[in-house]
């Protein structure tokens, strides 16, 4: 039988040997095979196999008057008593708690760290830079999808400024090829999260002492996944036979919240307020099968809007925003002679916990302002379309 994780949350702990009596309590029960408790989170995470009932590790801390059971998950529940981080005295207080687990989780390992340069990564890289220091080893990955020169910006940020132990990898003909003539998204989601794996297994070969995958995984991918909205490179594309232990420390968070602990770490401001960008990258805002010529397209629509909204003085006031370029094209004309070109589509949203979605509505010079320059400066784009719908009932990408 496959093994299972479990979370048991536990009133009364207030101390180490509290800790050790919990442990001992559930590492007897036969089945369990890891155990890290926390009184600090208030919680025991373990590793068992499917046939260990609920009922058994009920019953191993039955026999302790001082600590109640008040629930238990597959750890990928947010609990409902969870308050929402608002705060820094909030935050100060999670990252408290996720320090003690990561330790204790960790011990003297290695972990290599995805590390994109968004919001979730970044605040996982400090969570970790906190709690283990140089154990860590940050891999950034340039798979070819990346918004333009977005790889300088990591590296110039993580490197140079913060000193992280960091890993540059240009793997992008690799990933397109492997993407080549895809155009499901599902599997070009889990393609690109396999190559992630496949990447990071190679990198730990070459050092020692690596046993765990660090990722930023936040609760809205986690809901997604289960609802089968789509699966995320960091829920549904991992691949079951993963050599690494996954430490994924702001998985319970919403996106909102992340912002408010990467702050209380002490991260810089632009970084923390960061628009989100998904792993996959603009390889789901290039839908169907990725094409290098398309793929440019939409890398170079964005780049566009990136420094209008900056100009507009916008870029801090709107959560996200962004370009598609579909794989259709339509009829057009430029400098007098008949073109079939690709649309471009912006899309500009707001949110808190990405859960729910309203849109950004320009000025009409605005509007007038960014068809000029993407369908003049940018090769194979002939129309501008602006994307009005919510969410619901649409997602906030495209795939």
């Amino acid at each position: 039988m496959a093994d299972k994780n479990r979370t048991l949350y536990i009133e009364g702990m207030g101390c180490v040997k509290c800790e050790a009596k919990v442990k001992a309590a559930l590492e007897a029960v036969e089945g369990v095979s890891k155990v890290i408790v926390s009184c600090k989170a208030g919680q025991a995470n373990l590793v068992c196999a499917e046939e260990v009932a609920d009922e058994a590790l009920t019953a191993a801390l039955s026999g302790f008057d001082s600590y109640k059971l008040t629930g238990m998950d597959d750890g990928n529940v947010r609990p409902e008593s969870m308050e929402r981080i608002t705060t820094k005295e909030q935050a100060q207080k999670f990252i408290e708690e996720q320090v003690d687990l990561l330790q204790k989780q960790i011990g003297d390992g290695g972990v290599l760290l995805a590390l994109s340069g968004g919001v979730d990564s970044s605040v996982v890289a400090a969570l970790l830079i906190k709690a283990i220091g140089k154990q860590l080893t940050c891999i950034h990955v340039n798979h070819g999808l990346m918004r333009k020169g977005e790889s300088e910006q990591v590296i110039d940020v993580f490197e140079k400024q913060l000193g992280a132990n960091l890993i540059y990898i240009d793997a992008t003909d690799r990933f397109l090829d492997k993407l080549a003539g895809v155009s499901d998204p599902e599997n070009k989601r889990k393609i690109i999260g396999g190559e992630f794996i496949d990447v990071f297994d190679e990198e730990a070969a070459k050092l020692s002492g690596i046993g765990f995958l660090g990722q930023g995984t936040i609760y809205p991918d986690i809901l997604e996944s289960k609802d089968g909205i789509k699966a995320h490179h960091n829920v549904g594309g991992l691949p079951e036979e993963m050599k690494m232990e996954l430490v994924e420390p702001v998985k319970l968070l919403f996106k909102d919240e992340v912002r408010v602990v990467g702050s209380a770490l002490g991260l810089p401001d632009d970084m923390v307020n960061r628009q989100p960008f998904p792993g996959p990258g603009l390889g789901v805002r290039c839908p169907g099968a990725i094409t290098r010529d398309r793929l440019n397209a939409v890398r170079e629509c964005d780049a566009i809007l990136r420094e209008e909204f900056a100009k507009k003085g916008l870029a801090g006031k709107v959560w996200q925003y962004f370009t598609v370029v579909p794989d259709f094209k339509s009829t057009g004309i430029k400098n007098g002679k008949r073109t079939f070109d690709w649309p471009c589509i912006i899309r500009a949203i707001n949110t808190t916990d990405v859960m729910e979605v309203t849109v950004e509505h320009f000025e009409p010079e605005f509007i007038d302002h960014l068809v000029n320059r993407i369908i003049t400066e940018v090769p194979g784009i002939n129309r501008v379309l602006i994307d009005y719908t919510p969410k619901p009932p649409a997602t906030v990408e495209y795939e």
